[in-house]
């Protein structure tokens, strides 16, 4: 199965998974306990037998870019009475047996921060046929002569999230760093509308704003003035009419006219989704949103003056309590929401993953049987499984989900239900649980996000 899936990603873009746990460059064990895995939440057995002839059948196909959850594929294909997969495939795959790739859109990080950096290894990573997303450049400022080395390093080495997979080359005549093959050219600059990057073969670019420095429409219109930029994505909540993305719930709203949008918060990258679903099944008459967050470079490592309240206290000492916009922010993808929602925040010495503590007032009584079974089925083939995760274990703790590529888990056996109350556990990983949610938002603009195999249903 591994050299066929690798060909089939690097040659035309199909990315297969089993439940969202991508199989794409991972190890027989890996296939072996997504499979595992697949047996043990649906209680259905899923023999590696069945989806090696699904690959192979694949393999013979050679479809267009499209995403294939094999656990769901193998489920449809037995219910469906056929006997022969190939033919099988072929009708579902209709739509997508001659679509093209496309010639591939360029991408720009301003910025090469926690968020920029592990922006750039999900987008080398999906590199695939080259025809997708191409990361051609990141813009910082120089922060000392050997800043290039600096950031190479950064990249190759993380303490959170591990080794990058692959080898990493500088090319210090040329300004310049090689991933994987990937050529990203590394600009200095300190004012956001003086780069021309066209100057570097770059047209018609998405940037990727990391900063956070410029959250409004004029601060980031300044990226659009330079040559070589056709919109630009922040990855903060954006202020006043700008459009906050939360990819899966309101991403439909995305027209060519928005040149300028944001990709809101990891917080509300969590928790909008899940508050979705619940809304449209149980109705959700208010709530407050406790976080449990994770500290992030905003804070001060020990004592020190710091403009916002708190914030100055040791981040590696204290839980810090502070204030977040998420939920108020959900109302910006969710407009149902408007005025249901309070929220705080609370800043733990963990250098990553987060959980949100979801307080409901519900429009109907229910249990916590029921609301985790529905939850769990949304995590497996709802039309938000790329977003929503669910668990059931009694020893998992937050370093657990480091690297999840969802938006958000259900940590099921701590919802709380009485009556029409219900107190639902959603941990994140707040750096590349919320990265992925922006490739997503990138791959969208660029136009070149794969169809999904089974569809995504409601």
């Amino acid at each position: 199965m591994i050299p066929l899936i690798g060909q089939l990603y690097r040659d035309h873009d199909v990315v297969m998974s089993v439940h969202g746990r991508s199989l794409v460059g991972r190890s027989p064990i890996d296939i072996i306990r997504a499979h595992y895995y697949a047996h043990k939440i649906d209680d259905v057995e899923l023999p590696l037998a069945e989806t090696s002839a699904i690959v192979e059948a694949l393999a013979k196909i050679q479809p267009g870019p499209v995403s294939l959850d094999l656990a769901l594929l193998a489920n449809d294909f037995r219910a469906s009475g056929s006997d022969d997969v190939e033919t099988y495939l072929r009708e579902q795959l209709a739509p997508v047996l001659d679509a093209s790739s496309g010639q591939g859109t360029d991408v720009v990080l301003y910025g090469f921060g926690r968020i920029g950096r592990l922006l750039a290894r999900i987008i080398i990573d999906h590199s695939g046929s080259g025809n997708g997303l191409n990361l051609r450049a990141i813009v910082v400022r120089r922060g000392s002569e050997n800043d290039l080395v600096k950031r190479a390093n950064l990249l190759r080495r993380d303490s959170v999230h591990g080794p990058f997979n692959g080898t990493i080359k500088v090319l210090e005549d040329e300004n310049a760093i090689l991933a994987n093959g990937v050529r990203i050219q590394v600009i200095y600059s300190n004012d956001p509308a003086s780069v021309d990057y066209t100057e570097y073969g770059i047209e018609n670019a998405i940037l990727v704003d990391n900063t956070g420095r410029w959250r409004d429409a004029d601060g980031l219109g300044q990226h659009l003035q330079n040559k070589g930029i056709s919109r630009v994505l922040l990855t903060a909540p954006g202020k006043g009419d700008m459009l906050n993305v939360v990819y899966g719930v309101n991403n439909d709203k995305i027209t060519d006219e928005h040149t300028i949008l944001s990709a809101a918060s990891c917080t509300t990258n969590a928790i909008t989704p899940v508050l979705k679903v619940l809304n449209d099944r149980f109705g959700v008459k208010r709530g407050h949103v406790e976080t449990v967050h994770s500290y992030t470079n905003d804070q001060n490592l020990i004592d020190n003056f710091h403009k916002g309240d708190r914030r100055g206290r040791s981040a590696a000492l204290n839980m810090v309590l502070t204030e977040t916009g998420a939920a108020k922010a959900v109302a910006k993808a969710l407009p149902e929401f408007e005025g249901k929602l309070t929220g705080n925040a609370i800043r733990v010495p963990t250098p990553d993953v987060s959980m949100a503590v979801l307080n409901l007032q519900l429009e109907q009584e229910t249990t916590s049987d029921e609301i985790n079974a529905f939850l769990e089925e949304v995590s497996l083939t709802g039309a938000l499984r790329t977003q929503i995760d669910y668990v059931a274990s009694p020893e998992i703790v937050s370093n657990d989900f480091v690297g999840s590529n969802r938006a958000g888990i259900v940590d099921g056996l701590a919802t709380i239900v009485t009556g029409d109350s219900a107190v639902v556990y959603v941990w994140y990983d707040n750096e590349y649980g919320y990265s992925c949610q922006v490739v997503r938002i990138i791959e969208q603009l660029a136009g070149n996000h794969p169809a999904h195999l089974p569809a995504l249903k409601a």
